[in-house]
């Protein structure tokens, strides 16, 4: 509960804002936030969902309130965002001026994941190697080559100067702030995932960034971290009772806020998902046999695990053979069909056919006894205390087999498990590659169970926020999504902009629907040839590759010398050329998907027209939407309007943002997307739209 003290310290900070911020206005909607949010996180169990447009100031709002209710409770303030963007913002900005401004002193740390940072013992063995060309693969055994295909010689510049860097301490290890980008295939050998670090047992353990970062997490008041990682933390199981609370702080002792989160459930979502591509697999247990082999000949030990290397061999290779069956029984009774461009067998409401099942059910069990025996050999290669760098390799290759056996044992489960009665149930399928390889999936079709679980039933207290989170004020779609409790607040703030005057949204009596694909392709192009200023800043949203590269195929080739496409180079590159070419006075239109569609913020002239060429549906034939679809309408529940159309709306208003930035930006959106007024649902999404001035010209 808010005591008297920390509302006036509430206050206070929000007067020294008030005074010290240059060019600071007072808004309606910032106020009410702070108040929302001070109140939901100094209640135990709080929980609040705010939707706070562009404008409103909710990383200030937010840590007003976070801070002094975080200070007075003596909690740990955790600020989750999508976007490594955000948290650099907050960490190098906000939060800094925050504390600037009220005098106050506060250890921040920046959280996360493992991947984000160099691992020591990875770059020595990559410049060593590189060195010593008789070494890539350390000397050993080919299995534990570091390098797939001779290094670049870019790789090697770029190794030399990262490497540099680091030893003169110019460099902390994060990659993202690297004094050079290394290529994915370098930064895949720099850097190590946690079945790879050998954590206390490394040599470099002193001298790591990763580890540094995490001694940096335990000590800091406010920490900032990405979803994924906080998401990561919050299902690992403690060794005492409870979940998270391993990588960061314990959830009881945490105050968080979400910001970005309309991320949050398809994050959520993408954790419980795993997958296993079947010809791989086999070939990885091969080289695994390998590689065991090495370790069995290394340690001097006859038994591992309570198993002879002869032993462990048969059991390799029933888990090889099981695999090989099942794909053996997929490929027979599942006959793709030719003209499918992404061929795929999803089970109906998850269930799949029994003798897959059983196949699984077999594959569960010796892909745990698998699990178990590799993690006693690395366990055995651990303890070594010589070994040199062929021990480093075996120990990071047989983690990181560990990871990959993990992915398998959850694919299994999930295949061979049964779904909880009055639950959704998981989404199974099949698809098949472009090289004809089978791959077997199964995912969660919802979050709420799984947040319900280790969030909100977990946390001190939680505050999600984000720009667009509701239908037009209706929250159940997100509340449902995310598991929110029922007692939680749920507000969505108006616009600080006066967004009938600043903003126009046009739909023009275009005759094609995008149903019908050639047509409507070419009536955008036409209408942007006609109707864009190719000599300002422009923004135009796809929903398809296929449409955005076939409405540049047509364009006159004098506008497509002004457009920017997503893909054709980083969008970072493409974003910072458009700004280079509006403000020397030229032209310049971005063509972009869904990424385009949020966190781009491109002020004043830099857009002043946003184009949608279509409502952004979500696609059919994804297995995860269409699972919990069928259980929804098994349920006598309507998916298309519970779901599909509030889904379509929050990112139509997420797209129509990209437009408005500041109090003096003006501009029009253009939907070229005739079904909001032709079909029933259409209706529903403009109402639920920011107020826009409306020009909606009748059918031709």
């Amino acid at each position: 509960m808010l005591t008297d003290d920390t509302k006036e310290s509430i206050r206070a900070a929000y007067a020294r804002l008030k005074e010290g911020l240059p060019g600071f206005r007072a808004r309606a909607s910032q106020g009410k936030m702070i108040a929302e949010v001070a109140k939901a996180l100094a209640q135990e169990g709080g929980a609040a969902v705010i939707e706070a447009p562009t404008g409103t100031g909710k990383s200030m709002a937010y840590l007003i309130a976070g801070v002094e209710v975080a200070r007075a409770q003596k909690k740990k303030l955790l600020i989750a965002t999508a976007t490594v963007a955000l948290q650099e913002q907050l960490v190098q900005r906000d939060i800094p001026l925050y504390l600037k401004l009220n005098g106050r002193e506060a250890k921040v740390a920046l959280a996360k994941g493992r991947g984000r940072y160099l691992c020591p013992r990875n770059l020595a063995m990559a410049r060593n190697s590189v060195q010593d060309s008789g070494q890539m693969g350390l000397g050993f055994d080919a299995d534990l080559a570091l390098w797939s295909k001779p290094p670049a010689e870019r790789d090697k510049q770029v190794l030399s100067k990262l490497a540099g860097a680091f030893d003169r301490a110019e460099w902390d290890g994060d990659i993202d702030n690297a004094p050079e980008t290394p290529g994915d295939m370098l930064r895949a050998m720099i850097t190590t995932s946690a079945g790879g670090c050998t954590g206390r047992k490394c040599g470099q353990f002193m001298a790591c960034p990763f580890f540094a970062a995490r001694r940096a997490v335990g000590d800091a008041e406010i920490i900032v971290a990405n979803q994924d990682l906080v998401l990561a933390d919050l299902t690992m199981p403690r060794e005492e009772d409870g979940f998270g609370g391993v990588i960061l702080p314990k959830p009881d002792e945490v105050l968080y806020i979400f910001d970005e989160g309309h991320h949050v459930p398809s994050k959520a979502i993408d954790r419980g998902a795993a997958d296993v591509h079947m010809n791989v697999a086999v070939r990885q247990l091969s080289r695994l046999g390998r590689q065991i082999h090495a370790a069995y000949s290394l340690t001097d030990k006859e038994v591992i695990g309570k198993l002879t290397l002869d032993a462990g061999d048969q059991k390799l290779q029933e888990l090889s053979d099981a695999l090989e069956e099942l794909e053996k029984d997929i490929r027979l009774a599942w006959l793709p069909s030719p003209d499918d461009d992404e061929p795929m067998y999803r089970g109906s409401l998850g269930q799949l056919p029994e003798s897959w099942v059983e196949h699984a059910r077999a594959l569960y069990v010796f892909t745990g006894e698998m699990e178990r025996w590799i993690g006693a050999v690395r366990r055995a290669v651990l303890e070594m205390t010589e070994g040199g760098p062929t021990n480093e390799a075996l120990s990071r290759e047989l983690g990181m087999a560990l990871e990959r056996i993990d992915r398998q044992l959850r694919t299994w489960r999930a295949w061979s498990s049964e779904d909880r009665d009055g639950a959704p149930p998981l989404a199974r399928w099949v698809t098949l590659t472009a090289d004809q390889q089978l791959v077997c999936h199964a995912s969660s079709v919802s979050a709420g169970a799984l947040l319900r679980s280790v969030l909100w039933g977990n946390a001190s207290a939680v505050v999600m926020t984000s720009a667009t989170l509701s239908a037009g004020g209706n929250f159940r779609g997100f509340a449902d999504a995310v598991g929110l409790p029922d007692e939680a607040v749920t507000l969505s703030l108006p616009s600080p902009f006066n967004l009938a005057v600043q903003a126009r949204l046009e739909v023009p009596a275009l005759n094609a629907l995008p149903d019908a694909r050639e047509a409507h392709a070419q009536e955008i192009t036409d209408w942007l040839a006609a109707n864009l200023d190719w000599d300002a800043g422009n923004l135009v949203l796809f929903t398809s590759r296929a449409k955005l590269d076939r409405v540049l195929q047509k364009l006159p080739i004098e506008y497509v010398r002004k457009v920017r496409a997503q893909g054709s180079l980083g969008k970072a590159q493409l974003v910072n050329e458009h700004i280079a070419d509006i403000e020397a006075g030229k032209g310049s239109t971005l063509f972009g998907l869904a990424s385009f569609g949020e966190g781009l913020d491109l002020p004043g002239k830099l857009c002043e027209t946003v184009v949608i060429t279509q409502l952004p549906f979500a696609v059919p034939t994804d297995p995860v939407g269409a699972t919990y679809a069928e259980w929804l309408e098994s349920r006598g529940r309507n998916p298309f309007i519970e779901v599909t159309v509030p889904e379509a709306t929050r990112l139509l208003t997420q797209y129509c943002g990209r437009l408005i930035r500041t109090e003096t930006d003006h501009g029009r959106i253009v939907l070229l997307d005739r079904r909001v007024v032709l079909k029933r649902y259409g209706e529903r999404m403009l109402n639920a739209l920011p107020p826009f001035t409306r020009v909606i010209e009748r059918a031709a």
